[in-house]
């Protein structure tokens, strides 16, 4: 049977720890007793765990050897916030499919109560991806970065960045990958529901990114996020 496997919230040596909600789950919910093995991710490596100490708010680890997990491609997506339900849903995905990043952006065409909201919910953001993360036994949830606005997610460092824009007629995402022989990061950005404008479509192009589409049909914002970051790992994974 596959152990569980968690990702630490304090680790020290051979030593790794849960702490709060995180280890209430695991000690009250799941039952956890002192002796049990599960997989623990430390950061950079997953390595065996055995519980050596429980309370409510606090599950002890001792570590062990190391458990061997594939290397992913490092994949930042700079996603223009929109609607919490389904942008919390979007972050779900985009973590089990493998993001590395996820930059929320304030777009022109972001609507002004998600704007202003937008940064008090990143705490949530977080949890969402921590739990998606060892739901699909990750090494280490993506990122969250706080929202920024288009002009600084503009100068996000990549060795390819593509500008999801449903203007955009001649290249694809997949034409493009699959045409680029740079290495590197791969960034991704995209718009909000109704686009991005032109005036921030040529700060991404006046910055060197490239403009790519997903096809002939518009799709929603969550939908491109998981199709594009799907036609990348395809790509760049195969």
């Amino acid at each position: 049977m596959t152990r569980r496997r968690w990702i630490a919230d304090e680790v020290s040596g051979t030593r790794a720890v849960l702490t709060g909600a995180h280890a209430d789950h695991l000690s009250r919910v799941l039952r956890a007793r002192v002796g049990q093995e599960f997989d623990v991710t430390t950061g950079n490596e997953v390595r065996r765990g055995r519980v050596t100490a429980i309370a409510q708010d606090r599950v002890e680890f001792e570590l062990g050897e190391s458990v061997s997990a594939p290397v992913a491609v490092q994949v930042t997506i700079a996603l223009s916030v929109f609607k919490f339900d389904r942008m919390e849903w979007a972050i779900e995905k985009c973590t089990e499919l493998g993001a590395t990043r996820i930059v929320p952006v304030i777009a022109r065409r972001t609507e002004t109560h998600l704007a202003s909201a937008a940064a008090r919910r990143v705490d949530r953001w977080r949890r969402i991806a921590l739990q998606a993360a060892e739901q699909s036994r990750r090494v280490s949830p993506p990122e969250i970065s706080d929202p920024m606005k288009p002009k600084d997610a503009v100068a996000l460092p990549g060795g390819l960045r593509v500008v999801l824009s449903e203007s955009e007629t001649k290249m694809t995402l997949k034409d493009v990958v699959q045409s680029d022989s740079r290495h590197g990061d791969v960034v991704l950005a995209l718009g909000p529901e109704g686009g991005w404008t032109d005036e921030e479509l040529k700060s991404f192009h006046e910055a060197g990114w490239i403009s790519a589409s997903l096809g002939g049909t518009i799709l929603r914002a969550e939908t491109a996020a998981i199709a594009s970051l799907a036609v990348v790992f395809a790509e760049l994974q195969a």
